[in-house]
C-alpha cells in the first residue's frame, strides 16, 4: 500500500501541467502515487504527461476516459488508488514539495481522518500572491461553520471515504463544497498543518472565474447537502449549522460572483433566485442561532439583510465590480 495517492484530472491545461506535475514527482515523501486522469483533453497536455510517465513509472499511474468534467474524473479516480491516504490536486495549480510528507506524517501522528493545510492565492498576470489562513475548528458542527470547502488542500483517509461513500456530484459547479459537507460527518479527527502548501493559480479561463447563469447551481448543490442530512437522519443536529452555511453562501460569496455577471437580465434572475431561495428554503433565517452568536463583519451585514437592502447592496456591489 502506498501511503498517499494524489488524484489530478487534467483537460486542456498545456501551459500548467508541467510545473503541477514537477512538484509532485519531486516530493519528499517517497511512498506517493499520482493518478492522472485524462479527461478528454483535446490540447498538448498528453504529450507533455508522456514525458513523465516514462521517466517516473513507478510514480505515476495514468487514465484515460471521455470528457466529463473535473467531477466524474476525479470520481472515476478513486477505485484505482493505492494509497493509505488520498489527496486531490487541480492540473493549473502546484504544490510545495514537502506538502504530502508534512501532511502525511502529522495524520500518522495525530491519527487524523483528514488533514487541512493552508495555501496561496496567487496571481499570475498580477504578480501578486496572497496567503490563506484557515481557521481551527473543533468538532463537526465548527466545522461545518469554519472549514474552507476546497477539496486540494486536504489529505483525506482512504478508510473513511470507502465508508462515507461520498462522490463529487457530476455536472454541478461548486463540486467541493457539497463533497465537503458530505464527509463532515464521518470525520472524527481533523488535524491542520498551519503552513501553506498548495499554489492555486487565479487564471481568467477557468470556471471559478467565469461568472454566468450556471451560478445558479449552488443552490442544487445546497440542496443536495441538505438532502443527505435529512436522509441520513443527521439533519436536526446539524440545522442551525446548514441554515447558516446557505445564508451565508447566497448572500455572501454568491452574491459577489452573481453582481459579475454581464448579461443583466440573467444578474436580474440570479438575485431574484437568491432572494427566493433563501427565504422559500428558510423562512426564520434571521433568528438563526449561529448567526445570533457571531459578531464578526461577515455576520454584521448579514444581520442587516432584509429585502429593501439586499436590492441596495445587490446594486452597489455590481457598480463596484465593474
Amino acid at each position: 500500500m502506498k501511503s498517499v495517492s494524489v488524484i489530478v484530472p487534467f483537460y486542456n491545461v498545456e501551459n500548467y501541467i508541467e510545473k503541477c506535475l514537477e512538484t509532485l514527482v519531486n516530493q519528499t515523501l517517497e511512498d506517493i502515487e499520482i493518478i492522472l486522469v485524462n479527461d478528454g483533453s483535446k490540447d498538448r497536455s498528453k504529450i507533455i504527461v508522456d514525458k513523465f510517465l516514462k521517466q517516473y513509472p513507478e510514480k505515476i499511474v495514468y487514465l484515460e476516459k471521455e470528457n466529463g468534467g473535473l467531477s466524474d474524473a476525479r470520481n472515476y479516480a478513486i477505485p484505482y488508488v493505492k494509497g493509505e491516504y488520498i489527496a486531490f490536486l487541480d492540473s493549473d495549480d502546484y504544490v510545495e514539495k514537502t506538502m504530502y510528507k508534512d501532511m502525511y506524517e502529522l495524520a500518522k501522528k495525530e491519527n487524523s481522518d483528514m488533514v487541512e493545510c493552508d495555501f496561496y492565492w496567487e496571481y499570475p498576470d498580477k504578480n501578486k500572491i496572497k496567503e490563506d489562513k484557515g481557521a481551527i475548528y473543533n468538532g463537526k458542527k465548527e466545522m461545518i461553520e469554519k472549514v474552507r470547502v476546497v477539496a486540494w488542500n486536504k489529505l483525506i483517509k482512504k478508510e473513511v471515504l470507502e465508508k462515507a461513500k461520498v462522490l463529487f456530484p457530476k455536472g454541478l459547479r461548486y463540486e467541493d463544497i457539497e463533497f465537503t459537507y458530505k464527509l463532515v460527518p464521518y470525520l472524527e479527527k481533523v488535524s491542520f498543518l498551519k503552513k501553506p502548501c498548495v499554489h492555486y493559480i487565479q487564471r481568467e479561463g477557468s470556471i471559478s472565474n467565469n461568472q454566468n447563469e450556471r451560478n445558479k447551481e449552488i443552490f442544487q448543490v445546497l440542496d443536495n447537502v441538505i438532502g443527505f442530512y435529512k436522509e441520513n437522519n443527521l439533519y436536526d443536529e446539524y440545522k442551525d449549522e446548514l441554515e447558516y452555511i446557505y445564508v451565508r453562501y447566497a448572500f455572501c460569496s454568491s452574491l459577489l460572483r452573481i453582481v459579475k455577471i454581464k448579461d443583466e437580465n440573467v444578474q436580474s434572475k440570479l438575485l431574484e433566485l437568491t432572494w427566493n431561495k433563501v427565504n422559500g428554503t428558510f423562512p426564520n433565517w434571521k433568528k438563526n442561532q449561529v448567526l445570533k452568536s457571531k459578531k464578526d463583519l461577515k455576520s454584521i451585514y448579514l444581520k442587516t439583510i432584509n429585502k429593501f437592502t439586499f436590492d441596495m447592496y445587490s446594486t452597489l456591489f455590481s457598480l463596484f465590480s465593474k
